[in-house]
């Protein structure tokens, strides 16, 4: 019986075995494995793995060039979204109409709910007088009585003191919107912390102005000429603060609108105008009595803390920074799919 077994299979080829082809599979998993394992160790050791090897439609085996593979490194959500912020972009019109309203609003309504210490006021203007008598500055009277005698001339300065505070202001905010977009964020964050460290010394310190001060002989102009507009004096006085003289804002705001003309007008013209409104201003505040040239100088000190929080903001002063911004293009993400792959090879 053994011997017909014997030669019935040895006229024929043997079927493969299957524990044969069982063994042959778990050998190429084990070598699968060490490879991949080798690579991954490669790959975070930050090594440059070597050419792979493919092969092309006639057959052949050609080297494929591989990339060096470097770390990546996730920047925090809260650090990028930071640094966008603090990048220059293009402003938004309906945005910036918006937060110009609501921040005047706030403004306004956070100045005239700072208590009105009318005794404290007082002193505090008599010490000013005192104290620009000490510096012999103190002439606010004798321009504010020069001017009054010319009555086109006050009038005049009335109108102005009541209406180029915010026209020229939004003026020139216009002007950076459309012709300055890369600079416009910067010098608006100027004016918005200018206006707002002035608040800290509306409610700190209370001053009246010299038209309101006992024993001053200073004249109330727009009361004398009984001009519209201010609400400083005459009927509207109930709506504003009649004691937040320190700072003027009129300087900090006009001499923030000179030096941007100055910066970055082109025109000579037009940087020399820049230089005379905040010098015609502070000669309007004087000669209408609505402030002492001491106001003067806190509203420089606050435009000066304007400009500081903007550069550490931005790194740069606004008229350093670029005229415009442009728009990022969108980025084609190519994602291959495997049966894109596939026809590709055919």
């Amino acid at each position: 019986m053994g011997e017909s077994t014997v030669k019935m299979q040895a006229g024929r080829t043997a079927p493969p075995s299957p524990f044969a082809d069982e063994a042959a599979m778990v050998t190429d998993a084990h070598t699968e494995e060490r490879g991949d394992a080798h690579i991954d160790t490669d790959t975070a050791a930050g090594t440059t793995a070597g050419p792979t090897h493919t092969t092309d439609t006639a057959g052949a085996t050609v080297d494929a060039p591989v990339e060096p593979t470097q770390p990546v490194t996730d920047t925090p959500t809260w650090l990028s979204r930071l640094q966008s912020l603090r990048s220059p972009r293009r402003p938004r019109i309906w945005f910036e109409i918006l937060l110009i309203a609501v921040s005047y609003w706030t403004y306004s309504l956070i100045r005239n709910a700072v208590p009105e210490q009318k005794t404290k006021a007082l002193e505090n203007a008599d010490w000013i007088w005192r104290m620009e008598h000490h510096l012999g500055i103190a002439v606010e009277q004798s321009v504010n009585h020069a001017l009054n005698s010319v009555t086109w001339l006050i009038v005049g300065m009335n109108y102005y003191y009541a209406t180029l505070h915010f026209i020229v202001t939004i003026g020139v905010l216009i002007w950076l919107f459309r012709r300055h977009p890369g600079r416009y964020a910067a010098a608006r964050l100027v004016l918005f912390a200018t206006t707002a460290v002035a608040l800290v010394g509306y409610y700190f310190y209370p001053l009246a102005p010299p038209r309101l001060m006992t024993g001053g002989h200073f004249i109330d102009t727009v009361v004398h000429h009984q001009t519209w507009g201010s609400m400083a004096s005459g009927n509207l006085k109930s709506m504003s603060n009649q004691y937040a003289a320190m700072p003027s804002m009129h300087i900090g705001w006009s001499l923030w609108c000179g030096l941007i003309i100055f910066a970055l007008a082109k025109a000579p013209w037009a940087k020399i105008l820049g230089l005379l409104y905040p010098a015609a201003t502070l000669l309007v505040i004087v000669a209408t009595a609505n402030h002492f040239w001491l106001d003067a100088v806190g509203g420089m000190i606050c435009l000066t803390f304007g400009f500081a929080v903007s550069y550490a903001w931005y790194g740069a002063l606004p008229h350093r920074l670029p005229r415009r911004v442009e728009r990022p293009e969108p980025t084609a993400r190519v994602i291959a799919s495997p049966a894109s792959d596939k026809g590709c090879s055919r």
